[in-house]
């Protein structure tokens, strides 16, 4: 997928309001560190429309600004069109990864779409990223954890993309 136009990269949760606008934040933030803006481009989105023009949930505002990441994303709703936009969509969980599948080809499945986990250097054994929308305040912490240490390995991946 080695080409000279600029990767495009899409988190996927299901409301566009936790995990995946938490994702395109660290991850815009490492790759502003390494000055690659102008090679990949981030952006969030959900497979649930009901959230569409919405911030980031407060609770994981609060949580990304105390780690020094600004969330600047407005909720969207990810659509089959768009599979033709994104060189990558990374599902944030196993639910939101089925419902993607159902929206693209078995080829296109095959060649764009990964789980977010699957590069967590520490798994656990666990595929999901946990959706701490109705938990307490500390699902908003684990979720970052999660988050921070998996972006940079996503990056690593990516920067064997670029030409």
């Amino acid at each position: 997928m080695i080409s000279s136009q600029p990767i495009e990269i899409c988190f996927v949760c299901l409301g566009n309001i936790c995990r995946s606008p938490l994702a395109e934040g660290v991850f815009q933030s490492l790759v502003n560190q390494e000055k690659l803006e102008d090679k990949i481009f981030i952006q969030s989105a959900g497979t649930g429309g009901w959230h569409v023009g919405s911030p980031p949930d407060p609770r994981m505002q609060e949580t990304a600004k105390h780690k020094g990441i600004a969330l600047t994303s407005v909720a969207q709703q990810f659509l089959p069109g768009d599979f033709k936009r994104f060189d990558w969509v990374i599902a944030m969980d196993r639910s939101n990864l089925e419902t993607l599948e159902f929206m693209c080809s078995p080829a296109t499945a095959k060649k764009k779409l990964r789980l977010f986990r699957s590069f967590d250097p520490q798994p656990d054994g666990k595929e999901d990223v946990p959706d701490p929308y109705y938990g307490r305040g500390d699902g908003f912490e684990t979720v970052y954890q999660i988050i921070h240490r998996t972006c940079p390995k996503i990056l690593d991946f990516l920067k064997t993309q670029l030409p």
